[in-house]
């Protein structure tokens, strides 16, 4: 089963500098800027935007 290069995976870190990451699979077709998405972070306690790195 081949992997598409129009659905990497992209790391998401926590904007709250607690060093927090979740990984997920985005369509570079449909969302070709940075991903932000408003995720849990556990050491913050709250939910906070974690936004993509390259």
């Amino acid at each position: 089963m081949a992997r598409s290069s129009a659905r990497p995976v992209v790391t998401l870190r926590s904007t709250a500098g607690t060093g927090v990451t979740y990984v997920t699979r985005k369509n570079r077709l449909n969302d070709p800027d940075r991903l932000v998405l408003r995720k849990y972070d556990p050491v913050a306690g709250e939910h906070v935007a974690f936004r993509e790195e390259r």
